[in-house]
């Protein structure tokens, strides 16, 4: 049985795993040309998954808008949402089960939509 989503080392694990997905994806990898700081990312990408998960408040940024940035660059579509979603929910199930796994999920699929609803629909 795996175990459920409980602390920083975890998310790291996650995103970690996550982000190795995506860099082999044909969808999502163009977003992430040579010269991108994968390290950089990371680090920013640990804190916001750990503010959203176990509200720590370490995550100051604005996601939206470099999102935002990132679409008037080479625009998202719904496929890239869908992809992303995809990716991120078979993340947390090949390594988590449990109460924080499915909310991760859920929060995810949330983000993904408001996103969605606030970019492309804009």
């Amino acid at each position: 049985m795996k175990k459920d989503i409980s602390n920083n080392k975890d998310i790291e694990k996650l995103v970690n795993l996550f982000y190795k997905k995506v860099k082999k994806d044909p969808t999502l990898s163009p977003f992430f040309i040579d010269g991108f700081d994968w390290n950089k990312h990371l680090q920013i990408m640990y804190k916001f998954w750990e503010n959203v998960l176990f509200y720590t408040g370490n995550y100051g940024g604005n996601p939206m808008q470099k999102h935002f940035d990132i679409h008037s660059k080479q625009p998202l579509t719904m496929k890239h949402f869908h992809q992303w979603t995809t990716l991120f929910n078979e993340s947390v199930d090949e390594l988590f089960q449990g109460e924080k796994a499915d909310s991760i999920k859920l929060k995810a699929s949330n983000i993904a939509t408001v996103m969605q609803i606030k970019i492309i629909r804009a």
